[in-house]
């Protein structure tokens, strides 16, 4: 199943401050740890809301989408993420309660929806397109 781990920012890492080495040493075994257990799918830091924007859509496909451009108010935001592939939430949280975080940290664990739970609106023709699809654009980064 799959998990969206998601870091949540704070003035720091709005900041664009970086983690020291000893963070970055701690964080590179504990993500050889996701990855020799066999969950680990991709996960990054993301740099501050002041270099990205965020799109408004009105729903009419006629008007396009409003983009607003950073910085937003820190309670909002994400400042990295990991995708886990688990069995179950606990499994998730089991993991996640190893991370080497700093005092305050918070970290939320989301799970994604699987194709069974969009029951008759996801067809058998979608249901397959999507999978072609993930399979052809899944880990195509360009760095």
């Amino acid at each position: 199943m799959l998990f969206a781990i998601l870091i949540r920012a704070d003035a720091d890492t709005e900041a664009g401050k970086l983690p020291d080495t000893a963070l970055l040493t701690a964080m590179t075994a504990f993500n050889k740890s996701l990855v020799e257990a066999g969950i680990l799918i991709t996960g990054d830091g993301l740099t501050p809301s002041s270099k990205g924007a965020r799109l408004t859509f009105t729903g009419d496909s006629a008007a396009p989408a409003t983009v607003a451009n950073g910085p937003f108010p820190t309670q909002e935001l994400v400042c990295g993420f990991w995708l886990l592939d688990c069995k179950d939430l606990e499994e998730a949280l089991g993991w996640m309660k190893k991370c080497p975080m700093g005092k305050g940290a918070v970290i939320e664990v989301r799970p994604g929806y699987r194709a069974e739970d969009f029951g008759d609106a996801l067809t058998p023709e979608l249901k397959k397109e999507e999978q072609e699809l993930m399979k052809r654009g899944l880990l195509k980064r360009k760095d």
